[in-house]
């Protein structure tokens, strides 16, 4: 069938309504909230709470309409006008058949808007979120988002849900692979980027898709670090911690919020309405709309909140989520809740405004197949993506150990052995939440040491990982086979260096898959430690998704490089930095713990009130069996480089702001970048501070042996914090200024605001 590639401007706004049905109350150039008002006068009740409901998709949409069950039912909720959104429907074929129902055969055409999970990338797939975050490189975050909504776009989609901005501290938890670590200040700055990269500079462009802050609020802190588990925290972590990505987001013009399946202070944030209510769409003054996450409002029952989907429906439109995904709570239940006068039609008209705006600002209503180009379908995969997606993978892996300057090898001259599964694995790397991602398409460790040297390369297996690869939804039925120890070993004692790639499967981490041990998976260790007593020359390069906990390696073994799952080049990129094509700069956005038992563990604690052993005795805050510090802290990245920093100056402002500058030199003959960051303490605060918080970072270039001065300044917003009411308050008086290129900073000084 051939698509429509034409703009429908306003003359036929909604296919279906005729002119004299349907008058514009102001010209073309009116603002888009009074054409959603000449809509919504005339919509039924249940047109608006059809605009509410979101489906999955539910048929091959190119084939027969399903004729029962379920499926029947939902495909007649469609054509009745009774769907605002669908999820999981995509192609450009796929997309222009469902959008074709919604616009030619419902009685007021309403577009429908297409989502979809494009967590970090569509088909040519980027690092995961959290391997992105240690860039610290906001404009390359910004670029790896801006690609996937391109592509996405092409693909007909409209809408993606994320970014997912929840901070976590605790890397049992299998979602922080698809966020960006552990610090409010960062993640805030990310998820900045992360929404204009989706969003761009005009969302009705065919190259942008609406972004979705989520999971609002705290999913980020469950107990035991088990997804989809009770989170129990303080109003100063909610309103320090959790909230200041998401506000971010917000005044970043996002144009959706997720709502979260965790209780908070007991209330299911899906019927919060202090989060959604008070906090977004009060305080914040937010004016998208918020959806739930998968089947999330009947899981109310579950927590004992309400005793059945009638009760849902009530609970969720006042508490102020907007549209249900997979819940059917409100296109079974609202309808009659308003006739019987339990909830108020003004809650629905406003959740409906919210939804339609979007779709008016996504232009679906000039041309509801303006993401139906067969055309642009064809520039997925195209060369500049992967020349994205390369360079975000490169800026994004980090050197967290490097004796006696092991690395870069010599691209030529050397017998490598390379050992591990992962290592020939071209599927793993693409990792958690991969969209459209065609299996086994990432380019593997394998590849790309041979593509990018000379060097003798030698694989074994050494531990076969086997896999059921079951997708997103499948459990990830992983077991390891010891058979190749002996080639393994045999292949180390005739190599000059020894390249092992360990860690966790692709899908060993994401949403549902948390972990009691973050050490490496299976065998995985016993065989690392049978190689080291062959040859102790050993680059070891992780794949994992969080944070993992390897004392025995950060102890034993000489080079360890931190390479995420890295998405679709990710053996070029890893290659690449091994030989010393690209200079390492990243730096960690979570802390990696010695000890699970360490866990949750982050960089800006508190101090408590026995910090250290004053009396040498046992009384204070302490492990028997392990140190408190981290295996490597927050901020932490190595480089082929070497940087110094000297001269820390402050000064107090006038305006009770603070200027800082700070020389750093590349002491080094390579050229490389740092990452510059200051940290502030308040030492004496109405509401006690953590001993260090980030509120400044750069990431610059230096030349071999180039001195630059870095400069910040701190306003009341750095100096600041909120209380326990969330009320904003700056306090003069003493505070620490620390500067270094790790949370373990380098200088410090002190300094008084009156």
């Amino acid at each position: 069938m051939r698509l429509l590639h034409v703009c429908l401007g306003l003359v036929l706004p909604f296919f279906a309504i005729s002119q004299s049905d349907y008058k514009p109350t102001t010209p073309l150039q009116s603002p888009i909230d009074k054409k959603v008002d000449s809509l919504l006068t005339l919509m039924t009740l249940e047109e608006k709470v059809g605009q509410m409901n979101q489906y999955n998709g539910f048929w091959e949409v190119t084939g027969p309409a399903p004729t029962e069950g379920n499926a029947a039912k939902k495909y007649e909720h469609l054509r009745q006008g009774l769907v605002g959104s669908m999820l999981n429907v995509r192609g450009v074929k796929n997309v222009y058949e469902v959008q074709k129902i919604a616009v030619e055969e419902t009685r007021l055409g309403i577009p429908l808007i297409i989502g979809f999970d494009v967590i970090h990338g569509y088909k040519t797939i980027s690092p995961i979120p959290l391997a992105e975050s240690a860039s610290w490189d906001l404009e390359a975050i910004k670029k790896s988002s801006s690609v996937a909504a391109d592509e996405s776009a092409a693909a007909g989609i409209n809408w993606t849900f994320a970014p997912m901005v929840d901070i976590s501290r605790d890397a049992r938890w299998g979602r922080v692979m698809e966020g960006a670590g552990e610090d409010a200040f960062l993640g805030s700055k990310i998820a900045q980027a992360r929404v204009q990269g989706f969003q761009g500079d005009k969302l009705s462009a065919n190259t942008t898709i609406a972004a979705c802050a989520k999971h609002f609020a705290a999913y980020g802190f469950p107990e035991a670090g088990r997804d989809y588990n009770t989170v129990d925290i303080g109003t100063s972590t909610l309103y320090n911690q959790v909230f200041p990505p998401f506000k971010a987001a917000a005044d970043s013009d996002v144009k959706t919020f997720m709502n979260a399946f965790n209780i908070l202070n007991g209330i299911p944030a899906t019927g919060n309405a202090f989060l959604q209510r008070d906090i977004l769409k009060g305080k914040w003054g937010f004016e998208g709309f918020v959806i739930s996450d998968w089947g999330s409002l009947k899981e109310m029952i579950s927590h004992g909140f309400a005793k059945d989907l009638k009760q849902v429906a009530e609970i969720a439109v006042k508490a102020g989520s907007d549209m249900d995904m997979e819940s059917y709570a409100y296109v079974n239940e609202l309808v009659k809740l308003v006739k019987d006068g339990v909830v108020n039609e003004a809650l629905v008209d406003d959740a409906v405004k919210r939804i339609l705006k979007v779709k008016f600002e996504l232009g679906l209503f000039d041309d509801p197949y303006r993401y139906c180009s067969y055309e642009r379908e064809q520039t997925i995969g195209k060369p500049e993506h992967h020349e994205a997606v390369l360079d975000m993978a490169k800026k994004s892996i980090v050197l967290l150990k490097n004796e006696n300057k092991q690395l870069p090898l010599k691209k030529e001259g050397l017998k490598i052995a390379l050992i591990g599964s992962l290592a020939n694995d071209k599927d793993s790397p693409i990792g958690s939440w991969r969209a459209a991602a065609e299996p086994n398409s990432a380019v593997s460790v394998l590849e790309g040491l041979k593509k990018h040297s000379a060097n003798t390369i030698i694989y074994s297996e050494g531990v076969k990982v086997l896999t059921s690869n079951p997708g997103f939804t499948g459990k990830a039925n992983i077991s390891y086979d010891k058979s190749g120890f002996a080639d393994a070993i045999a292949t180390a004692k005739k190599a000059d260096v020894v390249v092992m790639v360990l860690g966790e499967h692709g899908f060993q981490s994401g949403e549902g898959r948390s972990r009691a041990n973050i050490n490496l998976p299976g065998v995985q260790q016993e065989l690392l430690e049978a190689v080291y007593e062959i040859n102790k020359n050993i680059v070891l390069i992780l794949n994992n998704g969080r944070p993992l906990a390897i004392p025995w390696a950060a102890q034993h073994i000489p080079s360890i490089v931190e390479a995420w799952h890295l998405g679709s080049q990710s053996g070029n990129a890893i290659a690449q930095v091994v030989f010393g094509d690209y200079n390492p700069s990243g730096k960690l956005t979570m802390s990696f713990p010695r000890s699970v038992g360490q866990v949750p563990i982050m960089y800006n604690r508190y101090n408590t009130g026995r910090p250290a052993n004053a009396e040498d005795n046992v009384f204070w805050s302490h492990y028997s069996d392990e140190e408190n510090s981290p295996q490597f802290v927050f901020g932490h990245g190595l480089s082929y480089s070497e940087f110094s920093y000297e001269d820390l100056n402050v000064t107090v402002n006038a305006d009770s702001t603070l200027s800082v500058s700070v020389k750093v030199t590349n002491t080094s003959s390579i050229d490389g970048k740092e990452v510059v960051q200051l940290y502030i303490h308040d030492k004496v605060a109405s509401v006690v501070r953590p001993i260090k918080e980030l509120k400044g970072f750069e990431l610059v270039a230096f030349e071999a042996g180039e001195t630059k001065t870095i400069r910040f300044t701190l306003t009341e917003q750095e100096l600041g914090f909120f209380n326990n009411l969330g009320q904003w308050r700056f306090e003069p008086g003493d505070f620490k200024i620390f500067i270094g290129g790790s949370s373990n900073t380098v200088l410090e000084t002190e300094v008084t605001i009156k």
